[in-house]
């Protein structure tokens, strides 16, 4: 079998298209590369939805936390505390026999305990808490010159906080943002682990490369493998939120914009 037709067959065999099979013997380099790469489109999946979903919540969370009343402050507080406060593994967990509970009742919860919903749940309201305190963070350090500028020229309102204090929020939150981002995507070979199932064998990269290296008895190939796809899912992110940054901050002169810098969080 060429290594075309082994991309043909297995290319997208994660999201349901190609042989339902999986190789059973003589492991190729290129059935690994393959499998492993058809799994990645589970992990961008969860990352890209999880992100764009949870940018949203966050910049409400962020401005429930800012605000004076308290029946709007505390929910917030509490919504980024339980989610900050926890690992993630421990969210999956207790989200999956919820949901199966929920499932118990009625049939229409069925998706809810699959990983294509109830995992990017998970994710999605596990970004927002962190991203929420972020974007928290940005905002208390929106310089007050700005806002009594806002009020100089009769901006008030929404019209306040579209033009003035979101686009300084975002241009001051984007570095730890972007790191954010990456972390998340790295996230994402937790669902392997937790109670959500790969349904007919369709898992994300990591199921795959476990495959492998428990069927080669070598985990020196598949894993490397792994990294590499995730590597060059970073720099994508790296270059795409760089572009973005450079977007926000295109009114400021070259020698004071601040520049992206790679932060690694070792415990979450």
């Amino acid at each position: 079998m060429s290594c075309l037709q082994t991309i043909g067959d297995y290319g997208l065999r994660a999201i349901g298209f190609g042989e339902r099979l999986l190789p059973r013997t003589d492991f190729t380099l290129c059935q690994q590369f393959t499998l492993i790469g058809s799994g990645m489109i589970w992990n961008i999946y969860f990352g890209v939805l999880a992100l764009a979903g949870g940018f949203f919540l966050a910049t409400a969370v962020a401005l429930g936390k800012s605000s004076r009343h308290w029946i709007v402050r505390k929910p917030s507080e509490w919504f980024i505390f339980v989610f900050r406060g926890s690992p993630l593994f421990i969210q999956f967990f207790f989200a999956y026999f919820a949901f199966l509970s929920l499932k118990s009742v009625s049939p229409l919860f069925d998706p809810l305990s699959a990983a294509w919903l109830g995992a990017l749940i998970v994710l999605f309201l596990n970004t927002s808490a962190y991203t929420g305190e972020i974007f928290f963070g940005a905002l208390r350090s929106i310089p007050k010159g700005d806002l009594e500028a806002a009020d100089a020229y009769g901006f008030s309102g929404w019209a306040r906080f579209r033009r003035i204090i979101w686009p300084t929020m975002l241009r001051l939150a984007w570095p730890a943002y972007t790191n954010e981002a990456i972390f998340l995507f790295h996230a994402t070979t937790l669902v392997f682990f937790s109670g959500f199932p790969a349904w007919q064998q369709r898992g994300d990269a990591l199921y795959y490369a476990k495959y492998f290296a428990d069927k080669t008895f070598n985990p020196f190939i598949p894993y490397p493998i792994l990294a590499m796809y995730f590597i060059l899912l970073t720099l994508s992110v790296i270059a795409t939120y760089g572009l973005i940054n450079r977007y926000l901050n295109r009114h400021l002169p070259k020698e004071v914009r601040p520049r992206m810098r790679l932060r690694l969080n070792l415990i979450r």
